[in-house]
């Protein structure tokens, strides 16, 4: 278990705290770029800060404080225009650098030059493969890592996100706990598929006969980007691509399946989760670039008012991991926590993330932190 001060260390994410300054140190996923089309100003939380994300008329990115500098009114309502976005209230226009470049009443009086003194805070922002990234940290700004997934032709992607009412960390230490597949994704979705009525579907891949798989050995691999974690079935052994490829968690908050995981925080008790999935296409398929990559909404299963518990969400994977994150509350209470040897992933991941901390204090850039293009 953790004291608590260890767990506030690990999880608090807002300005100022050590974790918030190691996440705003990476690239992270804000938006869809389709979302912008629908709205092309839309309000954004990210590490405790409220912002403004928008597309301006020439199509120009910007990610700006949420509050105009002269009667403090908020941005989400502002206007695109081709150079920047225009608040509502007194026309006042920023553009990209949060620069104020136009106050049309006082440039009227004569007082022209007062604009020049104005600037809000703003944050670069970057599109890739459907995605709007945001980087929130310490210049130099490093490079958006171009990550495998990203670089793929023969593919069509899809984007889908939801915000997850808890902290980051609980989510991202399920991604290193390989023994929760056993029981939440076979024992459990069995029980949720029977009280479904559908008592003949069995889950696939880690059972057998309709039986359940045990694990008989986990192990953990600290690597160049991350960990890998790894795992033997009792149908498997050392040979298997369970143990000798693994699986990856992409430091600090990336899992890799068949696609990309991010968990975002917004702040210390509310997660954006996205997902980015490139999808094989058939022999003969159309191989056009996408003209635009989807996007979707993820269902968020929640237990309503009445108690009435959401059976029809929790007969998939995230479904199934999404009620677990939930229920732990908003930050869990690791003073509490009595870990097992089935842990040991999740006891690496925190020290992983120690480790980098350290990294900050020692004036270092932290692991995945990149700024030499080759």
């Amino acid at each position: 278990m953790l004291t608590a001060e260890e767990n506030e260390l690990l999880t608090k994410v807002g300005p100022g705290t050590p974790m918030g300054d190691l996440m705003r140190r990476y690239w992270q996923p804000i938006a869809a770029s389709v979302q912008l089309k629908e709205e092309p100003v839309r309000p954004i939380r990210l590490l405790g800060e409220d912002l403004v994300l928008y597309r301006d008329e020439s199509g120009t990115l910007g990610l700006v404080d949420t509050k105009c500098a002269h009667r403090r009114v908020d941005l989400q309502f502002g206007i695109p225009t081709p150079d920047g976005l225009r608040c509502p209230y007194h026309g006042w226009l920023y553009d990209n650098t949060g620069q104020c470049i136009e106050m049309p009443y006082d440039e009227a009086e004569g007082n022209g030059s007062f604009k020049e003194k104005i600037k809000i805070k703003s944050y670069p922002v970057q599109e890739l493969r459907g995605l709007i990234f945001a980087y929130l940290g310490p210049q130099p700004t490093p490079l958006l890592p171009n990550w495998d997934f990203f670089t793929w032709d023969d593919v069509h992607y899809d984007v889908g996100s939801c915000i997850i009412p808890c902290n980051y960390l609980q989510i991202m230490e399920n991604s290193l706990d390989p023994v929760h597949v056993e029981w939440l994704h076979t024992h459990f979705s069995n029980y949720v598929l029977k009280r479904l009525g559908h008592e003949d579907l069995k889950r696939q891949g880690f059972s057998e006969g309709g039986r359940p798989l045990r694990h008989t050995k986990i192990g953990f691999d600290v690597f160049k980007y991350g960990m890998v974690k790894r795992r033997v079935m009792e149908n498997t052994d050392e040979n298997h691509l369970y143990w000798m490829m693994g699986h990856p968690i992409v430091f600090p908050n990336i899992l890799k399946t068949t696609g990309f995981q991010y968990r975002i925080p917004i702040d210390d008790n509310n997660t954006y989760h996205w997902w980015f999935f490139p999808h094989l296409l058939p022999e003969g398929a159309d191989r056009t670039p996408q003209e635009e990559i989807p996007y979707y909404d993820v269902p968020l299963p929640m237990v309503d008012q009445k108690g009435n518990k959401p059976w029809s969400l929790l007969d998939n994977n995230g479904g199934q991991d999404i009620m677990m994150w939930i229920t732990q509350g908003f930050v869990s209470d690791r003073t509490q926590e009595k870990l097992s040897l089935s842990d040991k992933g999740i006891i690496r991941y925190r020290q992983l993330l120690k480790e980098n901390l350290d990294a900050i204090a020692r004036g270092e850039d932290p692991m995945n932190v990149f700024r030499d293009p080759t």
